[in-house]
């Protein structure tokens, strides 16, 4: 136990490198398939590939415990307003793939009720091109996603995201400021108004018991 207590056991680290490496290596994705590159990605998760080796084996069919979205399949424009809602409904920080011609470009449905691309709707981080694509397309976009996280900055994150939410309250600030001034200036025009009628009144009074 001495020789062993004497040994170095301190490292030394960023927060963001600690933060991408934990993000980077548990990437939970959300399938949301709609046509042949679900089919493909279903074989993800068999033993001869094995997504658990990239820490992405915990597929999650909920937006509130996942942090990738997988477009898998052909987006219409009656579903555009649910895949928005979805994307929405994920917790930050998420990122988005899409898997296949379809969900990249539309592929071959040339037609007006195909969304031509989900960059329409949602921001893409990583492109899969083919028709549809094989599993091992699928684990070199993920490798580009896990290099993608390793390069961000958390806390550059943090401050742009606290410097938003002050810009926020700073713009709801004045906008209730605003709001409030104007009702008060309507209010005082209301009892200006109102004591301007009873002054009249007041006066007709006057003339009438004077007659």
């Amino acid at each position: 136990m001495g020789n062993e207590a004497e040994k170095p056991n301190i490292i030394t680290s960023s927060l963001d490198f600690l933060v991408n490496w934990g993000r980077s290596n548990s990437l939970w994705p959300f399938p949301y398939g709609t046509a042949c590159c679900a089919i493909e990605f279903m074989s993800t998760e068999v033993g001869r590939y094995d997504l658990s080796r990239i820490g992405s084996e915990y597929v999650r069919f909920t937006p509130r415990q996942s942090d990738v979205l997988l477009v898998a399949g052909t987006i219409t424009y009656k579903q555009a307003p649910i895949l928005k809602r979805i994307y929405e409904q994920m917790a930050e920080p998420r990122w988005v793939i899409a898997m296949g011609a379809c969900a990249s470009s539309g592929g071959f449905y040339d037609c007006y009720c195909t969304v031509p691309g989900i960059d329409h709707i949602i921001p893409v981080d990583v492109y899969i091109g083919g028709c549809p694509p094989r599993p091992e397309a699928f684990f070199d976009a993920m490798f580009d996603l896990q290099k993608k996280v390793k390069d961000e900055s958390f806390m550059k994150q943090r401050a742009e995201s606290v410097k938003d939410q002050l810009e926020m309250i700073k713009a709801k600030t004045a906008e209730a400021k605003c709001e409030a001034k104007t009702a008060i200036h309507e209010k005082v025009v209301d009892i200006k108004d109102f004591m301007k009628e009873k002054e009249q009144n007041l006066v007709k009074k006057a003339q009438f018991w004077k007659e």
